[in-house]
């Protein structure tokens, strides 16, 4: 017999205060208006009848109300006022409905409650701090519930019933469901009493809090340093359950058996109930597998409603399969909208679940998109605005960041995280001090917080404190013993103090731990710094890396045409490291024609009326991932927000969201795999597959070849790009171009991008060493081209050639250099030296 909907839906926020109110009056013992910690220690205990608490877990549980509701706290030691007592429960620190069941209060009149769902009509009512419950709806993953439900509207109430159904937000509809939950309660007791693995995990009242680990937010906490920061991945999260036992077998087989009942329901709705039921108190249990199997169940019965769709996502990504959770949230988005104002509540928890699967993925862009949606659906959402914040610092925009993080602290003034974010992003934008006490207030409500300790230690190490740097990478140490970034870092800094015995120690320590190819290097240049370098001939010993002076460009000369000018060396080594970091070089540039092909972009007009094919970040995004698709979703993470920072914020300089896509491939087709000559046909290509230049029969116009040749020059050589885009005329330039002479201005050396040639030697010549050739200046073994001064026969590498720097024991007027490729072209040129002597000498006699 289901219940009815009156009964589920009519009573409202005072019959629910009226609860907290009596609540508030049996522990106030002394009648003073307040709760001082004995009250609020016996109000715990009481309320959670089954769990033995400690005093220490006790003490940790009131540290943590009396600091986060500071201000609902009365002088005079009277402790928690009854309005701080209404907002824990408005926050989602306990359901106030079965702690009142649990303590046998009398019953209230109007006794069903309205529906709360978690962040929408609640959390826009209450005040601010309410934000943070609003975070993925009603699926914060509790302890079982201990009390017993007393007489509820439906015809068969359960004895012992876990908390999340006492909760009117998860009204079960039919006594069918109350009875395949409590048979499921007790083979999931069976199953935990065999398996000897039962976990208490004790935040606040009513065992969930702000401050516990043991919920979904907590591993939903995405954020700009997420490698090191202290939630929980959705591998941790996972259930702690031997689900190769077969004790765990056992239990799947009579999970069958309900499963069973309920699909031979009397209806399609009693069906679903009985599912979706089954499912919830699976996940509560953390077996999500088995509650994702209910879950799709129920979505099979009602392919249109939101809850299953929803709540299988949850369970995707606790599972850590991220994608296939960005779809049922996408399939929840879907039937919510469809909804109307029904679903109104539960869009913006959808949204910040999808932003978050989607960062899982790399994603940040779209996730962007979808913490914007939920914080403008719910602006008292600090979670929400706080990982738009977060995600905006992980692409690059650090003034967004810092607007969308102090937003979320106004309304959430203790939230620890969003403190170390903001610090994050006024150090990136050169705000050191205001930084500085951003991450010293994160520390301060969280003395552990490994984030701000590591970012803290990160902004003194760019300031040249090294000392007060290697105290917080200690600290960090001290916390997580394995962090080896912590550790590396820590050497950096100690080597820094000039400790290199101990920065020695540190680097191994941190080898020991990642095995990284790059920390050996570290430390195999750090044994070669350590040792004294010998003299050159005729002149007093170099010391070390410190022994160089830099000249000015006009001093270094050149041998020959084929040596590298040093400016143009030094363009092209910037351009080769944006190359490596965003991992275009890896990406070849015939996959750009065939998304030219494939992608159906409709047409635009931009601010000056011309037609486009634009598109928004997130979506080009999409594209992005497709040709990076061999990446690590954190590597391309890293290589997105190198792409927005250097190339998106010009070619969307309006700051509308959109990009021309056209312009976009012809930016990156230089930078990717393949032979030149196929690069330079796509960017052609590319420019020919917009709009304005449809038709022309394979020529472009001047205007537009003009325009993205000062692209080019802004995006890739920035020393020269500005006074180009005040130099280059002929924008309005009618006429036409075809390829040939689309090639004369893209490779002009001065006016175009002919600086590719020395990007392409560069990215051919990552692997040639030149034997036991070091730089004379920072003592690294010479990879890639090799300049050697023909007078003094010093070598440079590539890095300290473009940065002119050379010995200072040879103070010379100018320095003569040529550039060797490898070592076979020394030796030829060494031969022919050595025969041009001997004839000197024959001649000579």
């Amino acid at each position: 017999m289901a219940l009815s909907a009156s009964a589920a839906a009519s009573a409202g926020r005072g019959a629910r205060a009226e609860k907290v109110r009596r609540i508030f009056e049996r522990f106030d013992g002394n009648g003073d208006g307040g709760l001082d910690r004995d009250e609020m220690a016996a109000l715990v205990v009481a309320v959670n009848p089954r769990v033995k608490f400690s005093e220490d877990q006790i003490s940790v549980i009131l540290d943590e109300v009396f600091r986060t509701y500071a201000e609902f706290i009365l002088p005079g030691g009277r402790g928690l006022s009854l309005p701080g007592l209404l907002r824990t429960y408005d926050d989602g620190a306990g359901d106030v409905d079965r702690d009142f069941v649990a303590l046998s209060l009398p019953q209230v009149d109007s006794e069903a409650s309205s529906p709360e769902i978690a962040a929408g009509t609640a959390a826009a009512a209450s005040p601010p701090s309410a934000a943070a419950a609003a975070s993925l709806l009603d699926d914060h993953i509790k302890p079982l519930g201990a009390a017993s439900m007393g007489p509820s509207s439906s015809s068969r109430a359960a004895a012992a019933a876990p908390a999340w159904a006492t909760s009117p937000n998860h009204g079960i509809a039919f006594d069918s469901s109350w009875a395949l939950l409590d048979d499921l309660e007790i083979l999931v007791k069976r199953l935990r009493s065999k398996q000897l693995r039962r976990t208490s995990s004790i935040d606040t009242i009513s065992g969930s809090g702000a401050g516990g680990n043991n919920n979904f937010d907590s591993f939903s906490e995405a954020g700009w340093s997420r490698e090191i920061s202290g939630q929980a991945d959705s591998a941790s999260s996972a259930a702690p359950w031997d689900e190769t036992s077969r004790d765990y077998l056992t239990f799947v087989k009579e999970l069958a058996v309900l499963r069973t009942r309920s699909d031979a329901s009397r209806s399609r709705e009693e069906a679903f109930d009985n599912h979706m039921v089954i499912g919830r108190a699976l996940s509560e249990h953390r077996l999500f597998r088995d509650a994702l199997a209910s879950f799709r169940r129920a979505c099979e019965l009602q392919p249109t409603d939101v809850r299953p769709h929803f709540r299988a996502g949850n369970c995707l990504y606790a599972l850590g399969r991220h994608s296939e959770a960005k779809e049922e949230y996408l399939l929840a988005l879907e039937a919510a909208e469809a909804g109307g104002s029904q679903s109104a509540d539960i869009l913006p928890q959808i949204h910040v679940n999808l932003g978050i699967a989607m960062e899982a993925e790399g994603m940040v862009l779209g996730a962007c998109e979808h913490y914007r949606e939920a914080a403008i659906l719910c602006p008292s959402h600090a979670r929400a605005l706080k990982l738009l914040g977060s995600a905006l610092f992980g692409v690059g925009e650090y003034h967004a960041a810092e607007k969308a993080l102090e937003e979320a602290i106004f309304l959430k003034p203790d939230y620890a995280d969003a403190h170390c974010d903001l610090g994050s992003a006024l150090h990136a934008i050169g705000d050191d001090n205001r930084a500085v006490q951003e991450f010293q207030k994160a520390i301060d409500l969280k003395p552990g917080h490994v984030d701000a300790l590591y970012n803290l230690g990160g902004l003194n190490m760019d300031a040249g404190r090294f000392v007060r740097a290697a105290e917080m990478y200690t600290r960090v140490l001290s916390i997580r013993p394995n962090h080896w970034r912590a550790q590396l870092n820590k050497a950096v800094a100690l080597l820094g103090q000039g400790e290199s015995e101990e920065a020695k120690k540190a680097l191994k320590e941190a080898f020991k731990m990642t095995q990284r190819v790059e920390v050996y290097d570290a430390i195999s240049h750090l044994k070669t710094l350590q040792k004294k370098p010998k003299p050159p001939k005729g002149k007093d010993d170099a010391q070390g890396e410190e022994a160089f002076v830099v000249v000015e460009p006009s001093k270094f000369k050149r041998v020959g045409k084929k040596t590298t000018l040093r400016q143009d060396l030094a363009n092209a080594l910037d351009i080769r490291a944006f190359e490596r970091t965003t991992k275009l070089g890896r990406c070849d540039v015939e996959l750009l024609r065939k998304e030219m092909n494939e992608t159906d972009v409709p047409i635009s007009y931009s601010g000056t009326g011309n037609p486009e094919k634009s598109m928004r970040k997130a979506a080009l995004e999409v594209i992005l991932r497709r040709l990076l698709s061999f990446l690590k979703p954190d590597t391309f993470q890293g290589s997105v927000k190198a792409i927005n920072e250097r190339i998106l914020s010009i070619l969307d300089a309006s700051g509308s969201g959109r990009v021309d896509l056209g312009m976009f491939f012809a930016i990156i087709a230089p930078i990717c795999s393949g032979p030149v000559d196929r690069r330079k046909q796509v960017v052609f290509d590319a420019l020919l597959w917009r709009p304005a230049s449809e038709g022309s029969r394979g020529q472009i116009r001047r205007s537009d070849a003009l325009a993205y040749i000062k692209f080019l020059r802004v995006i890739y050589i920035p020393t020269h790009g500005a006074s180009d885009m005040l130099e280059m005329h002929g924008e309005s330039d009618p006429t036409m171009v075809s390829y040939t002479e689309f090639l004369e201005m893209f490779n002009d050396p001065d006016w175009g991008f002919g600086i590719l040639s020395t990007l392409v030697k560069l990215e051919d010549s990552d692997h040639i060493r030149h034997g036991s050739h070091t730089c004379s200046i920072c003592r690294y073994p010479i990879i890639g081209s090799r300049f050697k001064e023909t007078k003094h026969s010093f070598s440079l590498c590539n890095r300290c050639y473009s940065e002119g720097k050379v010995p200072s024991a040879f103070k010379l007027e100018e320095y003569r250099f040529k550039e060797y490729g490898n070592e076979s072209e020394a030796f030829i040129d060494k031969c022919m030296c050595f025969n041009l002597h001997s004839k000197k000498l024959e001649a000579d006699a």
